[in-house]
């Protein structure tokens, strides 16, 4: 198993249109995306990374959206490193990291930066491909070198919930989407005959994985002592 932790600084995406068929992703994850939203609540959403800033989640009941990324690309936000977070602990209610695992040095300290600013029973969805596909196999053809799916890190499914059960958040939805190689920019129909067909019996191996967490926290109760009353002094008659 490769390390999460790399020297090797990936290219980054500045936005989708950087990945190959990069509008057909945006479209079909927000897609995917817009029921889970809709069970989302509190006052603060987070979008980080240059993708996640440029999904359009309309249906979420949640109004204040802000976004953290490096700046590289003209998504509005704040421009910080997504590994260090400006942003306090415990004040965010969802978070959305769209393909940012893949390109990252470090992804382990960026989910727990994400973990340290999220609320108790907060949402985190976390979108990447899948190694186990058509894409994950097309990363390794020798063919357009200049694709960004070369340099995509493509953790697997298991790997990355385990990482989420580390933190404590409880996989309530997954899924996997595009069945196809995703290496050259062509139209695919999600709903053609045959993603329908992939998505029932090979479900497991879409190019592109969703995985929405909910974070648990078991709080502290304290254990009240256990009082016994204290038996009352008698003196003894001494018998004469």
């Amino acid at each position: 198993m490769k390390p999460a932790l790399t020297s090797k600084k990936p290219r980054y995406p500045t936005s989708w249109q950087d990945l190959p068929s990069g509008l057909l992703l945006q479209q079909v994850v927000a897609e995917r995306l817009r029921e889970p939203s809709r069970h989302w609540f509190g006052y603060h959403l987070l979008q980080v990374g240059q993708l996640s800033a440029s999904i359009a989640l309309p249906e979420c009941p949640i109004k204040h959206k802000v976004s953290v990324h490096n700046g590289l690309g003209k998504a509005p936000g704040i421009t910080a490193k997504t590994r260090q977070l400006p942003i306090m602990e415990r004040c965010i209610d969802a978070c959305v990291l769209a393909f940012e695992l893949d390109f990252a040095q470090d992804p382990h300290q960026i989910l727990r930066e994400v973990n340290r600013v999220m609320m108790p029973d907060g949402h985190l969805a976390l979108i990447g491909f899948n190694p186990l596909s058509l894409a994950g196999l097309a990363k390794y053809i020798p063919l357009r070198a200049d694709s960004l799916l070369h340099d995509a890190r493509c953790f697997s499914m298991m790997r990355i919930k385990d990482w989420m059960h580390l933190l404590g958040f409880e996989i309530v939805e997954e899924r996997c989407l595009l069945h196809t190689e995703l290496l050259f920019d062509r139209q695919v129909n999600p709903d053609n005959k045959f993603q329908r067909w992939a998505s029932h019996y090979c479900r497991w191996f879409g190019s592109v994985y969703i995985l929405i967490g909910k974070k648990r926290e078991i709080p502290l109760s304290l254990q009240k002592p256990k009082w016994s009353p204290k038996p009352a002094f008698i003196a003894k008659q001494a018998n004469i």
